[in-house]
């Protein structure tokens, strides 16, 4: 037999003994990690947005920047959790406010963008859904009024 049909004959052999195809992917929003990160993306943003409102913008930032890579991984799931995604928008919407007070439009436009195509996307649409993409276009045509032409 030639060399190249009997390494090709291996390879293919080789290939069949590796692990089944996990034909249903694991639900990592069921995983134990998965809802304490989701509370406590939360609650950074929450406590984000309440700095924010005491005019304290490096505490703000400094925990945005905490939060950040939570939400990444909240958000690299198959399926992320309305939960989550409400948490990483609410992070999302108050760094784009930051950057608007701070006259950083087109930064915040792409923040504000951002959470319109998480919410023109989501699926089931509740009212809070629809009303949080209706927010964060009014939040696009804020940036765009202050965007030089």
């Amino acid at each position: 037999m030639d060399v190249r049909i009997v390494l090709i004959l291996a390879i293919v052999t080789l290939a069949g003994c590796g692990p089944a195809a996990n034909s249903a992917a694991r639900d990592e929003t069921k995983e134990s990690w998965y809802p304490s990160a989701v509370a406590q993306l939360a609650q950074i943003a929450r406590d984000a947005n309440n700095a924010f409102e005491q005019h304290k913008g490096d505490q703000a930032a400094a925990l945005i920047e905490k939060g950040t890579p939570i939400e990444n991984r909240v958000l690299r799931v198959n399926h992320p959790t309305l939960d989550a995604e409400i948490a990483a928008s609410d992070l999302d919407d108050l760094y784009g406010r930051m950057l608007l007070s701070n006259r950083h439009f087109g930064w915040a436009r792409l923040m504000f963008q951002k959470n319109l195509a998480r919410w023109k996307h989501w699926t089931p649409e509740t009212p809070d859904t629809i009303a949080r993409r209706q927010h964060a276009q009014a939040q696009i045509d804020e940036c765009d009024k202050n965007i030089p032409q």
